[in-house]
């Protein structure tokens, strides 16, 4: 599986942007759990969200709760993020990444497959 991330750009805080990752490959993307990932410079790399399946279980980090909406379309192999209310905190390269299993996702552990990232960059 290949994953290509896009949607990055620059925003006043308070605005929005969408990112997407597209999966690409001969595994069936809708046996992936798939999340994202920021690292901000610096800083580690730290969970955001994870989806299960198109309309299945979610989950965000706390520091995102609230302004950021993880999706997916699993008839095109893609999986999104909508990130409103952006603060410049949220400044970071973000990553996507599927995994087998929802709890290692989380986690941080046992990452299938990466994505390369595409930057947000929030400006106050």
């Amino acid at each position: 599986v290949q994953l290509q991330a896009s949607g990055g750009g620059l925003v006043q805080a308070g605005g929005s942007l969408r990112l997407s990752c597209a999966a690409s490959g001969r595994r069936t993307f809708i046996n992936y759990v798939m999340g994202w990932f920021r690292q901000a410079p610096g800083k580690e790399r730290e969970f955001v969200a994870a989806i299960i399946s198109s309309g299945g279980t979610t989950r965000y980090a706390d520091s995102v709760k609230g302004r950021f909406t993880i999706s997916r379309d699993d008839a095109k192999n893609t999986v999104y993020l909508q990130l409103d209310s952006l603060k410049p905190e949220d400044t970071a390269t973000y990553y996507c990444a599927a995994s087998w299993f929802f709890n290692d996702l989380v986690a941080g552990k046992g990452i299938n497959y990466w994505g390369k990232g595409t930057l947000v960059t929030v400006s106050s």
